[in-house]
């Protein structure tokens, strides 16, 4: 019976090594640095490898979802249809998002994609609003857990170029004539949305005389 005794824990102690072996796999393939990137509202999620991973044996499945807040005011009573969300810690402030918005979505053009990064700029066109993205990697059939960005909001977390500026010369005068970025988003006919649209934009022209006195 002895050695029945020995084959047993010999086959208990191979599983839980294996159990206990994989966890460390796993976050060594778990994706860093997971975060947005926006600039005009252009929003690419980027990512690195995970430590485990080198060259291009490794890919990649991109998520992301939304938040709709419901109410960004200090207000003790929950609005019909929302759970209350944790994004203000303020003492007796609370935001609430809606219920059923807290699933998270496939993104079909980076679902098994080998790049490090993932245009989500049409899925979070609704730039007022907190998104999160996440992803996962893959590599010799082991799998890494999920790697979450920190929320992002387009609106408040986006950089905005400076215009393109022409200058001609009309009658001895200067005439300046700014551009501001045009958005990803278009109107119904096609047309670019100016981002006029989103913010009122000021500046400052300012005109330096290089030349030098004899």
């Amino acid at each position: 019976m002895r050695p029945k005794h020995c084959f047993l824990g010999f086959l208990i102690s191979f599983f839980l090594t294996g159990v206990a072996g994989t966890q460390p796999a796993r976050e060594s393939l778990k994706p860093q640095r997971v975060q947005f990137q926006s600039r005009n509202f252009h929003n690419i999620l980027q990512w690195q490898p995970g430590r485990a991973l080198t060259g291009n044996s490794s890919v990649y499945f991109v998520q992301y979802k939304i938040v709709f807040l419901c109410n960004m005011k200090s207000s003790h009573q929950k609005p019909s249809g929302c759970w209350q969300h944790t994004s203000c810690n303020l003492p007796g402030c609370r935001t609430w998002a809606k219920y059923g918005q807290r699933r998270w979505e496939n993104k079909e053009d980076c679902w098994g994609t080998q790049e490090l990064f993932c245009d989500l700029t049409s899925e979070t066109s609704d730039i007022q609003e907190p998104y999160y993205g996440r992803v996962r990697a893959a590599s010799a059939g082991s799998y890494s857990d999920w790697s979450m960005t920190p929320r992002f909001t387009p609106w408040w977390e986006t950089k905005i170029d400076p215009p393109v500026m022409n200058i001609t010369q009309v009658n001895g005068s200067l005439l300046v004539i700014l551009h501001a970025p045009n958005l990803p988003y278009r109107y119904q006919k096609e047309k670019n949305i100016p981002i006029e649209d989103y913010y009122e934009l000021v500046y400052r022209v300012f005109i330096i005389n290089n030349s030098l006195e004899k």
